[in-house]
């Protein structure tokens, strides 16, 4: 197997970042695991936004997150162990990535007032 490349602190740039978050479903990937409170497996996220996901698409989205630094992968047996690195970017590149899941999270969810505004 060949080993897993994870990009130092230094080597994390603000353009990989918004790279890899250019695509939805990396971004809810990363979100969900960012949230959870132990590693994620790949095999949580089979499903993504109500879409059933192969695994050799799924396997590039977390190269691409990985490439990107914005999370760590540890194979344990058959399975990778996801986490996030949240707290070593939030040295380098403070609220940006808060900033970013916030912006999508929003984006995301229905607007209440939404069309009472643009009837106005």
């Amino acid at each position: 197997m060949r080993p897993l490349q994870h990009p130092s602190l230094n080597d994390i740039t603000v353009e990989g970042i918004l790279h890899a978050f250019s695509d939805p479903v990396r971004v809810q990937i990363f979100a969900d695991i960012q949230g959870s409170q132990c590693p994620m497996t790949c095999s949580n996220f089979l499903v993504v936004e109500n879409r059933t996901l192969p695994k050799s698409t799924l396997s590039q989205h977390f190269k691409v997150l990985r490439e990107a630094g914005l999370i760590r992968s540890e194979r344990k047996g058959v399975e990778m162990h996801n986490t996030s690195r949240i707290p070593e970017l939030k040295e380098r590149f403070g609220p940006l990535i808060a900033a970013i899941l916030g912006a999508y999270k929003q984006q995301t969810q229905p607007c209440a007032g939404a069309k009472g505004e643009s009837e106005k």
